[in-house]
């Protein structure tokens, strides 16, 4: 059964995040071309939750949840995940937004935040996510047989289909250095090869190991009866075969 999260409306395009705790270091710019600085609202600002549309993909094995949502492309604009609750099939997952000071880019992409699957939750089965805190929506997120949610993390990468021929690539590296989509391209009607560009000789990276999101998306038709996998090339990956979890 394809895995296919519902959102209010469909994702948008190729875009690139990078999860994880910033630093001082520096961190390669990943706004689009052309976007202008604008202020971004405050996340602890009163009133009721500002609804956003949300799509959702199963990665790293089910122990993580990647939550798509649409906005700014700049890392410090994208909603992060706070407290998680699950009851009745329901997770519910808090979301916080940047400080009111925060300056976004104006452009409008596709961004993951990456949730931690809290206890109880049974990754092969469907699951149904309501967002709380500074934003408001819900989506859908079917159960892929296979998944087990819970356990150390492998730190090897990862990608799950979110809908549309959109997926998400999680890898494992320093938080200030994340890695850049350059092209999405499909190899056969099984593959897809995803290439990385190449980064700074005098990039200063910190020395810790967060999990980082890029969303692809892919339009060219690939077989849907069978498993498709996700090619890794370019910068720190040499020819990384990984299986995109779920069909799409």
């Amino acid at each position: 059964m394809p895995v296919r999260s519902r959102s209010l409306v469909a994702g948008l395009g190729l875009a690139l995040l990078a999860a994880g705790m910033l630093t001082a270091c520096a961190t390669p710019a990943i706004s689009g071309s052309g976007s202008t600085p604008s202020s971004s609202p405050s996340s602890s600002a009163s009133g009721p939750a500002t609804e956003i549309e949300a799509d959702a993909a199963w990665v790293d094995g089910g122990r993580l949840i990647a939550l798509v949502t649409q906005g700014s492309s700049s890392t410090d604009c994208i909603p992060t995940a706070g407290d998680t609750s699950y009851a009745n099939g329901v997770l519910e997952v808090e979301l916080t937004g940047p400080p009111a000071d925060t300056v976004c880019t104006a452009d409008f992409v596709s961004r993951a935040t990456l949730v931690g699957v809290p206890e109880g939750v049974d990754p092969t089965q469907d699951l149904e996510i309501r967002l709380t805190g500074a934003y408001g929506g819900d989506t859908d997120l079917d159960g892929v047989a296979g998944l087990v949610a819970g356990g150390t993390t492998d730190y090897l990468p990862s990608a799950g289909w979110v809908d549309d021929g959109q997926f998400v690539i999680v890898t494992w590296g320093s938080s200030t250095c994340p890695p850049v989509v350059s092209d999405v391209t499909a190899s056969s009607a099984t593959e897809v090869t995803v290439t990385f560009a190449t980064p700074p000789e005098d990039q200063a990276c910190t020395m810790d190991m967060v999990p980082r999101a890029n969303v692809a998306q892919i339009t060219a038709e690939l077989d849907d009866d069978a498993e498709v996998f996700a090619i890794l090339t370019g910068a720190e990956f040499d020819n990384v075969r990984i299986p995109i979890i779920g069909h799409d």
